[in-house]
């Protein structure tokens, strides 16, 4: 009986000690009052056509799947609070060359973005003013089969823009 207490005595210190881990993501650093967000369209200051377009929309898009909150698109006085993003700058630079052609084999696609939540009274909830993202792609070779891969490149770049600026907003990173 005693050998019987002392091991339900010493399962238990354990369990109540805990490991200490905890799952990430959970740690959400707005206010209590933050129902409402509001993101209206990116302004572009580049010449990329329709750069604030697709970061706009996968912001929307993450915030929609990854939280409870309501998302609109128009920054009226109706939202708690208002996210607004500047494109700053968007850059390409071939990376690698085809020695046989001389054209360009891969590319870079460098996006710099500066980005604020703030709350109906203008008080800054996050602010990150000097974001730079980066994403690489391959030129196709062939001319006959050429498909422009900026694009999709683009997309690859506002996903991952998004789930970095939402992980940072809630973990207030």
């Amino acid at each position: 009986m005693k050998v019987w207490a002392a091991a339900l005595a010493a399962l238990l210190c354990i369990g109540a000690t805990g490991c200490g881990y905890h799952t990430a993501g959970h740690a959400v650093q707005l206010p209590e009052n933050v129902k409402t967000i509001a993101v209206p369209a990116f302004i572009n200051q580049t010449h990329t056509y329709r750069v604030e377009q697709t970061l706009t929309a996968a912001v929307i898009r993450e915030f929609t799947t990854r939280t409870h909150y309501h998302i609109s698109n128009d920054a009226s006085d109706a939202a708690d609070a208002t996210l607004r993003g500047t494109v700053v700058s968007t850059y390409t630079a071939p990376l690698t060359y085809d020695s046989q052609t001389g054209r360009a084999a891969s590319v870079l696609v460098i996006v710099n973005m500066k980005v604020s939540l703030t709350d109906r009274q203008g008080k800054i909830l996050f602010e990150n003013p000097s974001y730079v993202f980066r994403e690489q792609y391959e030129v196709s070779r062939e001319l006959s089969s050429f498909f422009e891969e900026d694009s999709p490149a683009l997309e690859r770049l506002s996903r991952d823009f998004a789930r970095t600026l939402v992980s940072n907003i809630l973990e207030g990173f």
